[in-house]
């Protein structure tokens, strides 16, 4: 089979396609034939770090068809239409737990469904599992023209928010992003975040804030929090430190929280699954909430694939297709 591996090189790894022996399913697995998978954009970060040593495997989120059942798996058969998070998925063939296993809908294409669970759960995770948004609450999304960002603009519309507001440093994304669901769009490029989030919540502030930049808008999230606000912070693209005015933090009754799968079990990553399949599968089958696809590469392009997403121009997810008609449904 063909599988994507980030090669070493002395200035960080390089994505390369490579053949391997096909892997096969242990207990409680599914070996999984993908149609797509899709990049994030911590596998730049990753591939950076990689430096020496062998070439590693690449990819959280795929959609396919199953091919194998593991011993003991139950309520699938192969055939199944699914989509599901685990490690290396951009490969041809991939083994998966069979928990981390959500049907795909029949109203997905397959590189919408590549670019589904991983960006949507964690989305979910930072505004619902731990940022507690309840409805009529004030959201605001930054960097929300990401992945992450741009589903939990859709979560946080679909599930009730009061109001939400996203931010971009681009004028050309405004408009997609209201689109999507925003209430209201803030330009960093040319607009403050604290004043126009005081002009827009009346100087109440806001409830809950799901960050992806970090060290550098740390100080005016802060400022920009209501009163028991909660701040989630699911990465570090700005910088990954930051001063705190603990005085904001104490005065307001600020929550500040981190997220990653990285140091989680097993069964705390299959539990986000499934919370994430319970609140949002049906939105998505009905077409409520839909990955946005900003372009699609084969798995061959995939080196022009990373070049797409280092120059972040895109709007959503990039694809990766590993079929010649994944791009039907």
């Amino acid at each position: 089979m063909r599988a994507v591996r980030i090669r070493p090189t002395p200035d960080g790894g390089v994505p390369v396609v490579v053949d391997l022996p096909a892997p096969t399913p242990g207990p409680g697995q599914v070996l999984v034939r993908v149609r797509a998978s899709s990049l994030n954009r911590g596998e730049l970060l990753q591939a950076g770090r990689v430096k020496d040593g062998e070439p590693v495997p690449v990819g959280v989120e795929l959609a396919g068809e199953i091919d194998t059942l593991g011993e003991g798996v139950t309520g699938w058969k192969p055939g199944d239409a699914v989509v599901a998070h685990g490690t290396g998925t951009q490969a041809e063939l991939v083994v998966v737990s069979a928990g981390a296993l959500v049907r795909k809908p029949k109203s997905s294409t397959w590189a919408e469904a590549g670019s589904f669970l991983n960006v949507y759960m964690t989305a979910h995770d930072a505004l619902i599992s731990n940022g507690r948004m309840a409805p009529g609450e004030v959201v605001l999304i930054n960097a929300a023209t990401g992945g992450i960002g741009l589903a939990a603009v859709q979560i946080a519309r679909a599930l009730g928010a009061g109001t939400v507001i996203a931010t971009t440093t681009s004028a050309s994304k405004v408009s997609a992003l209201l689109d999507q669901g925003a209430h209201h769009v803030i330009d960093l490029s040319s607009q403050d975040q604290v004043s126009r989030v005081a002009d827009i919540t009346a100087n109440q502030g806001v409830d809950v804030i799901v960050d992806s930049i970090g060290g550098t808008v740390f100080d005016d999230n802060l400022t920009s929090l209501a009163v028991k606000g909660r701040l989630v912070q699911v990465g570090r693209m700005g910088s990954d430190r930051a001063e705190i005015d603990l005085t904001k933090l104490w005065r307001k009754r600020l929550n500040l929280i981190g997220v990653t799968f990285q140091t989680r079990t097993e069964e705390e990553r299959l539990d986000c699954v499934r919370a994430a399949e319970r609140d949002l599968l049906d939105l998505w089958e009905r077409r409520v909430i839909v990955p946005v696809v900003d372009r699609t590469f084969s798995m061959e392009d995939i080196g022009a694939a990373y070049d797409h997403m280092t120059k972040s121009g895109h709007i959503g997810k990039i694809a990766l297709l590993m079929a010649p008609s994944a791009g039907d449904r």
